[in-house]
């Protein structure tokens, strides 16, 4: 063994040497060592022993929402680990912008939300790339990023991320890589490329190498076509809202309690018919569209949004028509109506513009092990004012008139990270208003299931008598003692408003226990202000319980989220 400043010298000399040098090296040594008698293997196994220069850290920083990237980011620093490279893992809401000045290797997987836009706890950083200067000549990077093909805006928050790195002065690892809702192999194959660089970056003497994206491939998404068993309101005479109670059946279903149903909703005909007068095209006249053909009728029906325009396509729409229009969002029925077109030839000019209708995605209420062959969902119909005038909803609105009997497509879009635990194992769930759609189903399948964990519910809305969604279910289950607890919030019943948070806090020294027992806790419905409240009040419970700081509570929150215990499906 050579002594250490031997050994250092060596490494040194190996990593500044070419290949060339190398094999020269190497068979200097075999007849040097063989005159003295010592075997040439032995002394070529001695060269090949000296351990390669090693590159520098690795960070995998994710950005997600619902947790996939999370998943993708910690599974991804374990192969790495295993191919001998320190990877650091991070979220993006926790990492320290200035560090990235300061990294070499920097890997971030990200995904994209609604319009465009990065995960909440990604957006600091998104806008620290957008609006910083300072340059980053020595990062190496790449980016994976994770989207939904459904969606006009496809991965834009990675794209995003790439084309700000690269403008630092950042050098690519590997092309970006789009993936789609069925991304692991994609992952995978992005990650084998940026090992294979790395690999060749710390080996002696390393040729540059290209390595090309993994190639795209075509969603893997099933479309099932089911049929409207029942649409009916679970808010009474006298609410203000209406929560529709949808089932659908369906063959050949899968799905899991905690997934979604994705939708493309339909179009309103009426819409339509005004459109095709106002610009007098014919419905039956051919365009493509993406790549793809259809009529005018068809794609006006099922493909392109015309509701609320972003201002992205009121801009291009100006331009088509030679107008000036300010920055709005508004329907396209207005806009030919107050800017209209020529004639039908410069509408087709503006039905190229026009984007895809961008699928919803509905919390599944149902349990394949109690509704086999059936999918529900709860569907509240979003009704809201503009400018005096009363509208509702693209999605809630089509579900909502949905007639039984009717046809409506479908997918079931797989959220991993909101799963029901072992079913020995206590949960908590706490969803307000529809949030309580997921819940159902969790209860459903652990009561056909007899699953021996406890349940405790909270469920909060506006009046008892008009608004308590699932009301019979719900007492049926606490009768029966699959809901070992509930607890009910309703808001408007008295003077002082009464919200979930305030009914967890009632029952803070038992919630406490039920966590140190090793109960998992599961939110869903609005994510402002609710998830944030309910999150606040649960700080406050672990303090109380354990006596701790604020940041004491922190800490232990931020454990329960590491070990699963804490799961959130908010929107």
């Amino acid at each position: 063994m050579l002594a250490e400043a031997k050994l250092k010298a060596l490494q040194e000399l190996v990593q500044q040497s070419s290949k060339e040098e190398l094999i020269w090296m190497s068979g200097y040594l075999s007849g040097l060592i063989s005159s003295q008698g010592v075997g040439v293997s032995a002394a070529t196994e001695a060269v090949a022993a000296a351990p390669k220069p090693a590159i520098g850290r690795v960070t995998i920083a994710y950005g997600t929402e619902t947790g996939n990237s999370k998943r993708v980011a910690t599974e991804l620093a374990g192969k790495a680990k295993k191919s001998g490279i320190n990877a650091r893992v991070v979220s993006l809401d926790q990492y320290r912008l200035n560090d990235l000045e300061k990294e070499e290797y920097f890997l971030t997987v990200i995904s994209t939300q609604g319009e465009g836009d990065p995960p909440a706890g990604a957006q600091k950083f998104y806008d620290y790339v957008h609006q910083t200067d300072k340059q980053l000549p020595k990062l190496k990077y790449s980016v994976l990023a994770l989207g939904d093909t459904s969606y006009p805006l496809f991965c834009k928050a990675g794209e995003d991320v790439d084309a700000q790195l690269k403008r630092l002065g950042g050098n690519q690892l590997v092309p970006i890589q789009k993936c789609d809702v069925d991304f692991e192999d994609e992952a995978n194959a992005w990650f084998q490329s940026v090992l294979d660089t790395l690999n060749q970056s710390s080996a002696p003497a390393a040729t540059p190498v290209t390595t090309a994206p993994a190639p795209a491939k075509k969603s893997g998404k099933k479309i099932y076509n089911g049929t409207i068993l029942t649409n009916i309101v679970l808010n009474d005479v006298g609410s203000k809202k209406k929560t529709h109670h949808i089932e659908i059946e369906a063959e050949d279903l899968t799905y899991e309690p905690g997934d979604a149903l994705g939708v493309v909703p339909k179009n309103r005909p009426a819409t339509i018919e005004a459109i095709l007068k106002i610009t007098g095209i014919s419905p039956e006249d051919k365009v493509t569209h993406r790549n793809s053909e259809a009529t005018v009728q068809e794609l006006l029906h099922d493909k392109v949004n015309i509701n609320f325009l972003p201002e992205r396509v009121v801009k291009k729409y100006a331009e088509v028509v030679e107008q000036n229009i300010p920055a709005t969002r508004i329907d396209l029925l207005d806009l030919l109506r107050i800017y209209p077109v020529k004639d039908a030839e410069q509408f087709k000019e503006v039905l190229q513009i026009l984007e895809p209708i961008a699928p919803r995605l509905y919390s599944i209420s149902s349990s394949l092990e109690a509704h086999s062959g059936e999918i529900h969902v709860t569907v509240a119909r979003d009704e809201f004012r503009i400018n005096e005038e009363l509208l509702c909803g693209h999605c809630s609105d089509y579900l909502s008139e949905l007639p039984e009997g009717t046809s409506i497509e479908f997918y079931i879009h797989k959220n991993n990270q909101f799963k029901l635990p072992a079913a020995d194992k206590d949960v908590i769930m706490i969803g307000p208003g529809t949030g309580v759609a997921p819940f159902r189903s969790f209860l459903a399948e652990r009561d056909a299931t007899g699953a021996e964990g406890r349940n405790w519910l909270f469920f909060g809305d506006q009046h008892f008598t008009t608004d308590f969604l699932y009301q019979t279910e719900i007492q049926s289950w606490y009768e029966t003692g699959i809901l070992t607890r509930f607890n009910g919030a309703f808001s408007r019943d008295q003077q002082e408003k009464v919200y979930v948070q305030h009914k967890m806090l009632e029952n803070a020294a038992t919630f406490y226990e039920w966590l140190t027992s090793g109960a998992y806790v599961y939110v869903c419905g609005a994510k402002e202000p609710m998830s944030v409240d309910v999150e606040n009040t649960l700080l406050q419970i672990i303090g109380l319980g354990a006596g701790s700081s604020p940041e004491e509570a922190a800490v232990y929150l931020e454990q329960l989220k590491e070990e699963g215990r804490y799961l959130k499906d908010v929107y």
